[in-house]
């Protein structure tokens, strides 16, 4: 960390980080768990569909909530309560004895989750100003980052060689050191007057997720025809529906829909939807499909993935800045593209399987696209609205991306045909590269390059024609 940051500021860093990475290391270890969970608890497909959904549901749902409690009840006391939530629940989530305790807590571990991230960038935007912030910003960056490496890796190790079980307990020991951290900050807890929260609308999402979600997941097992399913589906459509009406009405929406009137922010966000709906895709199914269709252990098949996520590293920060001088439309048109013929490199896994000549090109070419995509794709959303008001648009980008990947999980048994089979991935690695090509398509339509001022600084930018 520079040296030119005070004692106090690599403090406040050290906390977002630490608060932040639980979230991110648990999110990519959960993958290469899935089988190993379904192995002792049982359930199938539905029960990892459900592992992974029931964390997204409340995550997703809870992060635009979470902007609003942060501002009114104060950033450091939602970052405690969060981390205690997110810490019971791991602990839970490791003694659940079937899938439904399981699944109960993975729920509750999403909702704590949601008041880590937002609650923690928000902590380096009030504490740190100027230059400094950018540089906290980058790194927060790129250790939430290396959480994703680390993730399958270290859930791989624990699944092989402990259990399943200890690769959710290790979440305690950064939220213990987290914890200890906070009374040392030396940050005033700020709190805004007057603040008020929409607890109805969150009520309404939440609710209005859980039903749809809940169809699509178990209509393969029940049936279009059963009450069970297309009754929540129903309520579930209507609730979403009352959630939205409701956030273009209230005073003090946690979704504030006129966002949406700026082109490259609604542009940007549905290009989210579908890249991030695909990425998704791509992190169960080849997380699974290595162990129980190729027969890789949990570690290797959490080592398979690292060299896109080292490539995403590498690019990240140089792509941006060629982004921020050329405009980011080029890179999220083209991007998505490299990704998708990533994905269908992943058509030539056959039954004899083969890492090196099957699945390594395809790692190599999705995370060169994940490297052009990503960074000018976040620039481009907040780049859209105004400083003042980019915590807000970060939370919404942040949610969209979330309810993308929950929805696409929710019809896995749809995209696959009902089983995760060599013919399944196949079919999965055909709609990972059909979602990535809308994005590219959608960004090139949509997005507009920044206007810029021929007298000022190369680098300046204006906003959005």
């Amino acid at each position: 960390m520079s040296p030119s940051m005070t004692r106090q500021q690599q403090l406040v860093v050290a906390v977002a980080v630490l608060a932040s990475f639980v979230a991110f290391l648990d999110g990519s270890i959960v993958n290469v768990a899935l089988p190993a969970i379904s192995r002792e608890l049982g359930g199938g497909l539905t029960t990892q569909q459900w592992t992974v959904d029931a964390y997204l549901i409340t995550l997703g749902a809870l992060i635009l909530l979470a902007g609003s409690v942060s501002d009114a009840y104060g950033r450091i006391l939602v970052l405690r309560i969060g981390l205690i939530g997110f810490a019971v629940a791991s602990v839970a989530i490791a003694l659940a004895p079937d899938p439904v305790l399981l699944i109960v807590a993975r729920a509750v571990q999403g909702a704590a989750g949601a008041f880590l991230v937002p609650s923690s960038l928000a902590l380096i935007t009030s504490s740190i100003r100027g230059p400094l912030q950018a540089q906290a910003i980058g790194v927060w960056t790129a250790l939430t980052t290396a959480a994703t490496i680390a993730g399958p890796v270290v859930g791989g190790l624990f699944v092989d060689y402990l259990s399943w079980r200890w690769a959710f307990v290790v979440n305690v020991v950064p939220i213990v050191i987290t914890l200890w951290l906070l009374p040392r900050l030396e940050v005033r807890d700020e709190r805004r007057a007057g603040a008020s929260i929409d607890w109805l609308g969150a009520f309404l999402c939440t609710l209005g997720l859980g039903g749809m979600v809940f169809a699509l997941i178990e209509q393969p097992n029940l049936g279009w025809s059963s009450t069970a399913i297309w009754l929540p589906l129903v309520l579930g459509i209507a609730l979403f529906a009352a959630f939205l009406w409701r956030q273009g009405t209230v005073r003090n929406p946690i979704l504030p829909l006129g966002l949406f009137r700026v082109r490259n922010f609604w542009t940007g966000n549905l290009a989210t939807a579908f890249i991030y709906g695909a990425l998704s895709l791509n992190g169960f199914v080849v997380g699974v499909y290595l162990q129980q269709g190729a027969g890789l252990t949990a570690t290797l098949a959490g080592l398979a993935s690292m060299p896109t996520t080292l490539l995403l590293i590498v690019l990240s920060s140089r792509v941006g800045v060629l982004a921020g001088r050329i405009g980011p439309r080029l890179f999220m048109t083209v991007g998505p593209l490299v990704m998708a013929a990533g994905s269908l490199l992943l058509l030539t896994v056959g039954v004899d399987f083969d890492y090196w000549w099957q699945v390594l090109p395809s790692m190599l070419v999705f995370g060169l696209g994940l490297g052009i995509t990503v960074a000018p794709l976040t620039a481009a959303i907040l780049g859209a609205i105004e400083p003042e008001r980019s915590g807000i648009a970060s939370a919404v980008n942040n949610a969209v991306a979330r309810v993308a990947g929950l929805i696409v999980i929710a019809m896995l048994a749809a995209i696959v045909g009902g089983s995760l089979d060599l013919e399944g991935f196949h079919r999965a690695a055909i709609a990972t590269a059909a979602l990535m090509a809308a994005g590219g398509v959608v960004s090139f339509l949509g997005i507009r390059n920044p206007v810029r001022d021929p007298g000022a600084d190369s680098d300046a930018r204006s906003a959005p024609r």
